[in-house]
């Protein structure tokens, strides 16, 4: 039996759970044990794949095809490894599962309680992961904050298994808020006090208290907490926010976080941080900048473009430059001229999505890209956009679109695939999760992967039609990946563009900051190297 280690958060929600998670991940893994990560969602949503991005952020995509949390993300990209739909955990999957059986009568007309059928359901989920993953340790994140009304089968679900185990396999890490009082320019610990009251009121005891604060916490805080919160004042640790997220291991560290936990555990293992901290200090300080401009739908919330926004971060590492991030909002390309909104960028990404809000403000950013020279990274949607818009623009096939906008579209060069025809449920029934691409030699993208065949995560129902292909290609379009047998288009490029390459998957949620993706890696560095030109291209040399 793997030891097990339960993340809690009080006092306020996005207080950084899950970059605490993905962190202790990170240490444990340097220190040469092998670790998995768990997300224990309360909400009744069976997964965040329906759920709004001004909900939720973004949806992350597992290999296997799970719609999971953001905060997997940050796991993948911290202990960098895949995680599966086991990974993710939420209230609506616990009650269906049970609902199911009872409905098939395997309870036998027993009356079904939340103790103990919910919370058997959660830990046999939480043992399952663990034995399937095989790791010394698991970490269990669990959303939300102590005391909210949803999250308490989880809470008791955890309580049970410290109960059943042996004290030195369960540890308890909770993670609060200081607030700043400005009036009198101190930080308090009453909001944390009352957060660890109401967790041990469901019977857990923290074994380590996070203390994250926007300004420096000092000793005498510390010592504080410890004592009132019954805590070791080795394991009451600050946690002062960094410029960077990546910056979290190396603190946490040098403050005894992997010390005293491996010590509670029972397991040994060197401190072995040296190739993260190198990361960091080129992320920290880089020889350049670029800009780059990310065209979509709800740029006001960035969480919407997580893995976007931090794979670019990972490319910039890699052509030790800083990237700058210019949020452009669709809408705005539509009412507003591309050369006012985009003027100056060294590059831009338009990202995935759905709906139409912002589909012609998108077409617009391609045109500016293709017409300028300017590199342009097309993402799911953004592929569809670049083939859109070069079909119109180039082709001379006017009116054309996807059937997702315009189901009456005249030249309809996307389109759905039959098997995604007539689909009432919405909840995962998307081409989802990872598939293989086999890459055309001498591409952009085949020098880019440096490889013939990769596997990559997808989300969407739309695809490329087949149907113009020919004519597409014949204008100067580069099919360039391709599913296996050649029958579904999963990378298209502008041949003699500097960098116009579109993916109908997204490679964003396979990037890591000391592995960045390829495509994100060449596209900044093609946007390192262009000086885009102070007026457009020739509409040949555009095409061409």
């Amino acid at each position: 039996m793997p030891k097990f280690i339960f993340v809690t958060g009080g006092v306020v929600s996005s207080v950084g759970k899950g970059i605490t998670t993905a962190s202790l991940g990170r240490i444990l893994k340097s220190r040469g044990v092998s670790v998995s990560i768990q997300k224990l969602d309360p909400y009744l949503n069976v997964d965040p794949g329906t759920m709004s991005p001004y909900q939720h952020g973004e949806v992350f995509v597992t290999v296997d095809g799970a719609e999971t949390d953001l905060d997997l993300g940050h796991y993948e990209r911290f202990i960098d490894q895949d995680l599966t739909r086991e990974a993710s955990v939420t209230s609506g999957q616990v009650y269906m599962s049970v609902l199911d059986r009872e409905r098939r009568g395997d309870y036998l007309g027993g009356t079904i309680q939340a103790v103990p059928h919910l919370t058997n359901e959660i830990k046999s989920r939480i043992y399952s992961v663990a034995e399937n993953t095989n790791c010394q340790v698991l970490i269990c994140e669990v959303g939300g904050t102590v005391g909210d009304i949803e999250g308490e089968t989880f809470i008791e679900a955890i309580r049970q298994i410290r109960h059943e185990l042996p004290r030195a396999d369960c540890l308890s890490v909770h993670v609060t808020f200081l607030p700043w009082v400005g009036a009198t320019g101190e930080l308090k610990t009453k909001p944390t006090q009352h957060s660890v009251r109401e967790l041990r009121s469901k019977g857990i005891q923290p074994d380590v208290i996070l203390a994250r604060s926007d300004h420096p916490v000092p000793r005498d805080i510390l010592d504080k907490i410890a004592l009132f919160c019954d805590v070791d004042p080795r394991a009451t640790i600050p946690m002062e926010t960094v410029s960077s997220i990546y910056e979290v291991p190396l603190l946490l560290e040098e403050r005894g976080l992997g010390d005293y936990v491996l010590e509670r555990l029972g397991l040994e293992g060197a401190r072995d941080l040296d190739s993260w901290r190198q990361m960091v200090d080129r992320l920290k300080h880089p020889a350049g900048s670029v800009e780059v401009a990310i065209v979509g739908k709800y740029v006001e919330l960035h969480d919407a473009y997580l893995s976007v926004k931090e794979s670019l971060a990972h490319a910039g590492i890699a052509n030790n430059v800083d990237v700058d991030v210019r949020w452009v909002h669709a809408e705005d390309l539509e009412v507003r001229s591309a050369e006012d909104v985009l003027a100056g960028v060294d590059g831009i990404i338009v990202p995935g999505g759905f709906g139409e809000r912002g589909w012609e403000g998108k077409i617009k950013a391609a045109t500016y890209a293709r017409t300028r020279g300017v590199p342009y990274l097309g993402l799911c949607l953004g592929m569809q956009v670049m083939v859109t818009e070069f079909a119109r623009n180039v082709c001379g096939l006017a009116g054309a679109n996807s059937t997702e906008f315009d189901p009456e579209s005249p030249y309809p060069v996307i389109s759905l695939l039959e098997e995604q025809q007539g689909i009432v449920n919405k909840g995962g029934t998307m081409r989802l999760g990872a598939y293989p691409a086999r890459l055309a030699p001498g591409s952009l993208a085949a020098r880019a992967y440096e490889d013939d065949l990769v596997w990559e995560r997808h989300r969407h129902r739309w695809e490329f039609n087949n149907a113009y292909r020919d004519v597409l290609t014949a204008n100067g379009l580069v099919v360039s990946g391709t599913s296996p047998d050649g029958s579904l288009v999963e990378i298209s490029e502008i041949g003699g563009h500097p960098f116009m390459l579109g993916t109908q998957f997204h490679p964003e949620l396979q990037s890591r900051p000391t592995r960045p993706h390829p495509l994100f890696r060449e596209f900044v560095a093609a946007a390192r190297a262009i000086t885009p030109p102070a007026t457009p291209l020739e509409p040949a040399a555009a095409a061409r």
